[in-house]
């Protein structure tokens, strides 16, 4: 019977191959190569999911062959800590975009989604280090397009700054889910006359309650389902489960790196459920 680790591990390589390029290359270096990209995805969502420095990941790992051996590996041709980190650069946020998409297909999701955005910490570093590399310590803002079916992430937004509206991220994350999504519930945070024709334009009905700013307004809330709108906190609820479970703080000290550890933070999430669901892989693979 297998673990609900396993299970996990099983269902990362799964979602590793399908946007790596070597997926049919060993995952241990051979003659001098490196190690196959699927294997390194495959190792930073389990470290993820243990929520474990680098070096300890490989120490847990090295005591894991049966885990180890689901990526490929054997215990004693893991990398080095340093290689996984520095490998950690070559994962391009592209490539975590389109992980977090496979492991959402891993769920049978629905045609409305709830929109909404939160903060999480940039983890503090010393005065040393934000002496040295002019870091400073800042929220990273992160906008979430959860299914509510199943309370599955399906895309994501980052920034660290606030430039820009909530509506024209808005706009970005339903785009690219144009001929998916029939409804989208977001708050009135996005209550925006243009954000609504645009949803209309693409085939995606607005769940957003307008401010009441006329007495119309009071008319055009009473149309709106309220079942359907009230479904635009499951988003919340998605939020918190992914902060409880693996953190409120980012470990990447760059910003390209935090966006893309929070990325994976998102696909994680999305495969740990369906392991705890014991949901099958795609057929055909």
């Amino acid at each position: 019977m297998q673990t609900t680790i396993s299970r996990f591990t099983e269902r990362s390589v799964w979602a590793a191959k399908s946007v790596a390029d070597d997926s049919d290359e060993p995952a241990a270096p051979e003659g001098g190569g490196g190690f196959a990209d699927y294997a390194m995805i495959s190792l930073h969502c389990l470290r993820i999911y243990l929520d474990t420095t680098y070096r300890m990941t490989i120490d847990l790992l090295t005591e894991m062959p049966q885990i180890t051996r689901e990526i490929g590996l054997e215990p004693a041709n893991l990398p080095h800590p340093s290689t996984l980190c520095l490998a950690f650069d070559n994962i391009e946020m592209d490539i975590c975009r389109v992980l977090l998409r496979q492991s959402a297909q891993l769920h049978d999701t629905g045609d409305l989604a709830a929109l909404d955005a939160t903060f999480f910490e940039r983890s503090p570093a010393s005065r040393k280090y934000c002496n040295r590399t002019d870091y400073d310590v800042k929220k990273l803002k992160a906008t979430k397009l959860v299914d509510t079916d199943t309370t599955v992430i399906l895309d994501l937004h980052c920034t660290t700054t606030r430039d820009g509206s909530d509506a024209d991220i808005c706009k970005q994350l339903a785009r690219r889910h144009a001929g998916e999504l029939q409804a989208l519930a977001a708050d009135r945070g996005y209550d925006c006359t243009w954000l609504r024709e645009y949803l209309r334009e693409i085939g995606i009905r607005p769940l957003i309650k307008h401010c009441i700013n006329k007495p119309y307004d009071h008319a055009h809330n009473a149309r709106i389902d309220d079942d359907l709108y009230g479904q635009r906190s499951i988003s919340e609820s998605v939020f918190s489960s992914v902060k409880r479970s693996l953190g409120v703080a980012l470990r990447a000290r760059s910003w390209y790196r935090e966006f893309r550890e929070l990325a994976l933070m998102c696909a994680v999430y999305n495969i740990r459920k369906a392991a705890e669901q014991e949901i099958p892989l795609p057929s055909g693979d």
